[in-house]
Formats: structure tokens, sequence, C-alpha cells
């Protein structure tokens, strides 16, 4: 993530993983989303700002939900506590959070940075991206596919990270080879809640 006043404060990250948690608890407890419209006006400027987050939930360690927008369209308190509630009940590999679930997960909210295409020959691809500092969001047609750099910690090897995105955007393994596939890097800001 870049460097000065682009970084949130520790501070602002963990307003931020309250939030998610609020909306995730109103959500599931109560069935009804949580009202974002006077919020924007009591939070912190910077949170008021359009930004792009992800949201994952982990149970034990593993993957529970993640859902996010790859681009800023809304404010970031709005984008998280979006995000928050999609992924605990939207997220297609998983079935939706119960309520007995919900002191058992764990948040981590990554703040993106905007995608820039990834100026290298699509032969090269594998030697252009950074692992572990790059995320990268794959284009092609209608398909899209995204995986967040944290991801690089379980896959840490370049072409099998890439075969993986293809394989998420629901396309053949080397896809990312191919001239008309669009291949973006962006970089996060993380934060999660303590154990």
């Amino acid at each position: 993530m870049k460097e000065g006043s682009d970084l949130l404060t520790p501070e602002q990250g963990q307003a931020l993983l309250q939030l998610a948690r609020q909306a995730l608890e109103t959500r599931i407890r109560q069935g009804k989303p949580i009202s974002t419209t006077r919020l924007t006006e009591a939070v912190d400027a910077r949170l008021s700002e359009k930004g792009a987050t992800f949201v994952t939930l982990t149970t034990g360690g593993m993957l529970r939900g993640c859902i996010g927008t790859p681009e800023a369209r809304v404010p970031l308190v709005e984008d998280v506590q979006e995000n928050a509630v999609r992924a605990a009940t939207m997220d297609p590999r998983f079935p939706p959070v119960s309520v007995e679930e919900l002191h058992k997960l764990r948040i981590e909210v990554s703040i993106l940075t905007p995608p820039r295409l990834l100026d290298c020959p699509p032969e090269r691809r594998a030697q252009c991206v950074r692992p572990g500092i790059d995320g990268l969001l794959l284009v092609s047609g209608y398909a899209r596919g995204l995986l967040l750099p944290q991801v690089w910690e379980k896959i840490p090897e370049p072409e099998e990270f890439l075969r993986s995105l293809c394989y998420k955007a629901g396309l053949s393994s080397s896809a990312w080879r191919q001239p008309g596939t669009e291949l973006y890097t962006f970089q996060v800001q993380a934060f999660e809640e303590a154990e």
C-alpha cells in the first residue's frame, strides 16, 4: 500500500472493523440492514471518502466468506458494512452465517488501492507480479476474478497464483497468458480483529 496520507491510522482501521461487526451482528441477529445515512456524517472524514474494500470472515483460521468491491464507488464506511453483510450471507461458496457462529467469526477488512493495468507482455506476467505485495484482478470479456495479496501466503508460486485467479474467474487455467486478458494489480492495507 502507498505510504503517507493515503494510509488509514490504526484507530480508523479499528473503527472500520467495529462498523463491519455492527452491520454483521444487526443483519444476522435482527435480519435488517444497518442505516448508513447518518453514519457517514458522524465518522472521521477520511472514512467518509469513497473507497474499495474486501471483507474476509474466518472461523478457526478457515475461510468462512469473502466479498468486496475492486473499485471505489461509495464511502468506505458504507462499503465495509455492505461487504461484511454480503460476505456473511451471499458468498456462494458457503451457507449464510448463523447466529450461533457470530461469536466465532473473525473479521478482516482490506482497503484496496485503485487497480492498475499490469504493463507486461502476457507471456511474462508470472515474472512481473510481486508475490506478497500485489493483489490481482483478471478481466476477460465478462469474466472477472480477484485474489487479495493475502492469498500469496497460501499460494506463493506466481504461476499457480495466476492459475487460481483464472479458476476463480471461471476461465481455463491458462487464460492469464492470453493477449485479450487484462491483468490489474493493486495493494491493500488490512486490519483484522484480535483473536
